[in-house]
């Protein structure tokens, strides 16, 4: 059975705890995402991770090590999410996926403790995954775009730049559709 685990981003602490919004694995696109991967008969998942606001690496592995991953499940981040796949990927050699799909990858540039990022790129990791594809936006966070660039030029990755789409958050496409996302992981 096809899978994909989709992985939310670093929320601010104050939007953590905030009832006003949904918890980070039910924001901005990955609803629709999960619904549209589901109707296609693709198992899909998205973790909440736990004190996502503080990532602590050891944490994440945990919470997707919950999931089976293997050449049928395909890897979904935004933002710390994106950067937390490459780190995982790099640092288990041994597994094989299918497609991994990075949206503005983070690298924590701008992050205090960058712990979470402490790790060595894989530059071979592309060959153990069925294509790696990274979104960015030309009105991203610096960051995110610096990073994106660097993702992409060391994994070999497709690096796709999408006009007006800030950091991929509702607040800035204006909706919970990614119909881009989808028609790379799926041909319809």
């Amino acid at each position: 059975m096809k899978r994909a685990i989709i992985l939310h981003g670093k929320p601010g602490k104050s939007e953590h705890y905030d009832v006003k919004y949904p918890s980070p694995s039910n924001s901005h696109w990955i609803p629709w995402l999960s619904k549209q991967l589901i109707t296609r008969d693709i198992l899909a998942v998205a973790p909440e991770i736990p004190y996502a606001y503080e990532p602590k690496y050891e944490i994440w592995k945990k919470e997707v090590e919950r999931f089976e991953i293997d050449s049928d499940t395909m890897l979904i981040g935004h933002s710390c999410g994106g950067g937390f796949w490459v780190r995982y990927l790099s640092e288990n050699k041994d597994i094989q996926v299918g497609k991994v799909v990075l949206v503005s990858p983070s690298m924590g540039l701008e992050w205090e403790d960058r712990s979470f990022f402490e790790f060595e790129i894989d530059p071979d990791l592309k060959s153990r995954t069925e294509g790696i594809t990274i979104f960015t936006s030309d009105n991203d966070l610096p960051t995110c775009q610096k990073s994106s660039k660097i993702y992409a030029d060391t994994l070999g990755a497709e690096l796709i730049s999408l006009p007006n789409h800030g950091h991929f958050r509702f607040e800035e496409m204006g909706t919970e559709e990614f119909p881009e996302l989808l028609k790379t992981l799926v041909e319809d």
